[in-house]
């Protein structure tokens, strides 16, 4: 696909209709093949995968409804925008749950045609994109999976690649959910130990008196329950990398014995007396602040120069808000696609509620929303009922919708009718045109769609 010139599907049994759009479609730009009945628009879209398809839901012979499900067998992601001059709110709903795009009634407006199809577009160019992004990053771990806008995370990323070079050893601090192992994770597959062993400890994780087996191993009946030799994660880590995350949680003993294994390069196993030697460059985490630990006397400060060679930190999401729509993007497409479910993306006032929240657990809790959000869809667009409740105080008018509605309602039942309401008045102001409706309310025609049908709005 090219999308200076997109390929654009015309099917529709009127002739004029077909020269019609053509012209237009043309004029803007794009390629137009026509078709006359369902039967060519599905030979026409298998032969030519056109980006957008418009057309027409009463057509002789296959209906449009059954032509578009045929497409849609061809291509899951076929955006099909249908046209009819018989449509209701129920027919047009049902047709989207169906797999359309969207609906357009006859007679259409021009500009409103054209924003439909724009909008198609934009959708496909996004999913590609973001296609493109997966197929890389699963050939290649260039920075691993750290998806970014923001100058900010272009900085640490370019930071990454240099110390990705050396054998440094390297502290990555930052709050909870920010990245920190995808960090550890990009500078070994940008090293020259990318071939080797990356091995992860999660020192908060492993009981203090079971962590100096975890890092050194043990040998047999060292203690109870050491039925046998075990390795530990430094042997297993040989010629590679160890990633110790949470490190400020380690016991003051413990700290002792790592700084002599960084001092030295060797160690022995628990029960052992035999010195053992790896090849294992280290990379510590953190969320907390070891300098505040090293000053109150939990920290080693030896340990800590010795660790603290690089220092890299971590951006929290609420000081990259231009991540959070590529982000919830990214987590929007993988969600639904490992639930088989047909969403297309987030509706305005959704988005706005996401770009609004402070995010105090980062990427992990956007994660975490969105997949809320996909599994509680009922729309093919994700609204703000289906994100978490925590989220929808971050941007509600509590006021406005208190006066309106009055106190002592559960907050989304405020929300609910306040909606309502201004959707009826927005409406009446617009003569009940449904376009204008939307652009003033700064959503998307289809959001306002599912609302009216919701609300039961005449």
């Amino acid at each position: 696909m090219s999308w200076n010139m997109p390929l654009i599907l015309v099917a529709d049994d009127n002739e004029g209709i077909r020269q019609f759009l053509s012209a237009v479609l043309t004029e803007q730009g794009m390629v137009v093949v026509c078709a006359e009945n369902g039967t060519d628009a599905i030979a026409l879209f298998r032969k030519e995968r056109p980006d957008v398809t418009l057309m027409d839901i009463r057509m002789p012979g296959l209906s449009g409804l059954k032509a578009m499900a045929a497409i849609r067998n061809l291509d899951r992601s076929a955006a099909v925008i249908l046209m009819t001059a018989f449509a209701t709110v129920e027919t047009a709903v049902q047709a989207i749950k169906d797999g359309a795009f969207d609906y357009i009634i006859k007679p259409f407006d021009i500009a409103e045609m054209l924003l439909l199809v724009r909008r198609a577009l934009e959708l496909r160019r996004m999913r590609e994109d973001i296609s493109v992004l997966q197929r890389e990053l699963s050939e290649s771990y260039q920075l691993d999976r750290i998806l970014t806008n923001s100058p900010k995370m272009i900085e640490l990323c370019q930071a990454i690649t240099k110390v990705a070079k050396s054998n440094a050893t390297v502290l990555v601090s930052g709050e909870s959910g920010t990245g920190k192992e995808l960090v550890a994770t990009a500078i070994h597959y940008n090293s020259a130990r990318r071939d080797k062993p990356f091995v992860k400890v999660n020192c908060a994780a492993v009981p203090d008196g079971l962590l100096e087996s975890e890092f050194f191993g043990h040998e047999k009946g060292a203690f109870s329950g050491a039925v046998a030799r075990r390795r530990g994660r430094f042997e297993q880590a040989d010629g590679g990398t160890l990633f110790l995350d949470e490190i400020g949680d380690i016991s003051a003993n413990l700290q002792v014995k790592l700084l002599r294994v960084l001092q030295e390069r060797e160690f022995e196993r628990v029960g052992g007396a035999q010195s053992i030697q790896a090849d294992v460059r280290v990379i510590v985490a953190t969320n907390k602040n070891i300098e505040d630990l090293v000053r109150e006397g939990r920290f080693r400060h030896d340990l800590y120069f010795r660790l603290n060679v690089v220092a890299l930190r971590t951006v929290p999401l609420r000081d990259r808000p231009e991540d959070v729509r590529l982000l919830g993007g990214y987590f929007l497409h993988k969600f639904a696609t490992e639930n088989a479910i047909e969403i297309t993306g987030f509706d305005d006032r959704a988005m706005d509620l996401l770009l609004r929240y402070g995010w105090p657990g980062n990427v992990r809790e956007l994660a975490n929303a969105v997949e809320r959000a996909v599994v509680m869809s009922t729309g093919r667009e994700i609204c703000p009922e289906d994100l978490p409740e925590h989220i929808l105080p971050a941007a509600a008018d509590l006021d406005v919708v208190i006066a309106s509605t009055g106190s002592g309602r559960p907050l989304r039942d405020m929300v609910r009718l306040y909606e309502a309401q201004a959707i009826a008045e927005a409406l009446a102001r617009n003569d009940g045109n449904r376009v204008k409706t939307a652009q003033e309310l700064q959503i998307s025609r289809r959001s306002l769609l599912y609302k009216i049908q919701e609300h039961g709005i005449g």
